[in-house]
């Protein structure tokens, strides 16, 4: 049912292509669909829908900065840590947002306190202290704080 010289071909043996080729062929076709896109730029965006670059945001929300928090890790204890942050918030909720920033930033003084410095490794560390600092703002804020972000983490 399979021709030989099929099979000679897949398994490599006389007229496969080398790795070298075979990158070459894929580096031409990723080419030539681009210069497809950008020569007829309606048949291949037609089925995408139309997304407006200037539509508003749904709510409006206002970005504050916190004050910077500047602390010894709880692990080891000679590792210092300076952490500067935003908070993201609706301003028709909170109204005083300077008074909320600075009762977060104790409570992120607090916690920063008690963090190993095994705990900041790699990209899941920083994740998961980026988790744990939204929760407190948005814990400490009465759920009015949306988001927390993270402008410095300088551990020395």
């Amino acid at each position: 049912m399979s021709d030989p010289a099929i099979a000679q071909a897949a398994a490599g043996a006389g007229g496969g292509l080398s790795l070298k080729e075979l990158a070459i062929v894929v580096l031409l076709g990723a080419a030539v669909g681009a210069g497809f896109e950008t020569m007829h730029p309606s048949a291949v965006k037609a089925d995408r829908p139309v997304e407006s670059a200037a539509a508003p945001p749904s709510e409006p929300s206002t970005l504050y900065d916190l004050p910077p928090v500047i602390t010894n890790l709880g692990s080891p204890q000679d590792v210092w840590i300076r952490f500067e942050g935003s908070i993201v918030f609706d301003p028709k909720t909170l109204s005083h947002p300077e008074a909320i920033a600075g009762e977060i930033g104790d409570d992120f003084l607090a916690y920063l306190r008690t963090v190993s410095l095994k705990q900041l490794e790699g990209p899941i560390g920083l994740q998961n202290i980026r988790e744990d600092l939204k929760e407190r703002a948005a814990t400490r804020s009465g759920g009015k704080v949306r988001e927390l972000v993270i402008r410095t983490l300088v551990v020395q």
